[in-house]
């Protein structure tokens, strides 16, 4: 299967940089995280095309072949271009249906009103890690998965053996001390970086420190690993998206996804 989607060959390149695997299976890819089975987005099927009327049933009957042990439902639907409408099928049968946008640069500039207040540097010591797991959690929480902690902790030491390697690196932004935002970038194919999840801690946002560090990280993308093009993937309709056109990213394409969350038991 030949992706097309800027979005999802960078999402399969992070993947397996994490120890995730990826099987072609020529009209749709298996991919699978073994060590963090309750992710999502590392446990599900991609799909070469928008499914047909009619055939949304037989995927959700393949995923409950392929990940019998799985309790959730996570389809990806390789393209360019598209809208949640697309996949009205899916979101008959209960799915939730997310059309993200898909964000790219060749170059940056810094905020209209960076932050200069915070220290901007790499994650590297026992302690910025734990405050990663921390923001990380403050950033995502949610107040009816008892097993949220223990699912951030596993992405993080798979975001920490990943800079380790040295196929990217954390990025953090501190005051006196305290990490308070943070991002990830890592080469994701010939000329491309990835971002990774950008979380500031909900007490600290408003402050420029995330279009500020992203404004750092780019240079970093750039500079020492070689890219040509910077990639991220973000919500439409969250405030974050201004951030990042504000240091000079620009709207390229669409993700089209759905989930279904495991049932309450």
């Amino acid at each position: 299967m030949d992706v097309t989607s800027l979005a999802f060959r960078t999402d399969l390149a992070l993947l397996q940089l994490g120890g995730s695997t990826v099987e072609d299976r020529g009209d749709h890819i298996v991919v699978r995280t073994p060590h963090n089975p309750t992710f999502w987005w590392g446990n599900f099927l991609l799909l070469d095309r928008v499914p047909q009327p009619g055939e949304h049933e037989q995927w959700v009957d393949r995923f409950a072949a392929t990940f019998p042990d799985t309790r959730h439902l996570a389809f990806g639907v390789d393209g360019t271009v598209g809208r949640a409408s697309d996949l009205a099928g899916f979101a008959d049968m209960g799915l939730h249906i997310d059309a993200s946008t898909v964000m790219t640069a060749t170059s940056v500039h810094p905020p209209p009103r960076p932050n200069d207040e915070a220290e901007y540097r790499r994650l590297t010591s026992e302690d910025d890690w734990a405050q990663s797991l921390r923001v990380r959690i403050l950033a995502n929480a949610t107040d009816d998965d008892p097993d949220h902690e223990a699912f951030e902790s596993r992405r993080v030491a798979t975001d920490r053996a990943t800079s380790t390697a040295g196929q990217g690196a954390w990025f953090g932004a501190f005051l006196d001390g305290r990490l308070v935002a943070q991002m990830g970038l890592a080469t994701a194919g010939p000329g491309l970086a990835r971002f990774r999840l950008v979380e500031t801690d909900p007490a600290y946002r408003g402050r420029g420190l995330a279009g500020t560090l992203v404004h750092h990280v780019s240079e970093y993308g750039f500079g020492e690993l070689g890219a040509t093009t910077l990639v991220m993937v973000a919500d439409p309709d969250y405030l974050a998206v201004r951030i990042y056109r504000s240091v000079g990213f620009d709207d390229t394409e669409t993700q089209l996804q759905a989930e279904r969350a495991p049932a309450s038991s």
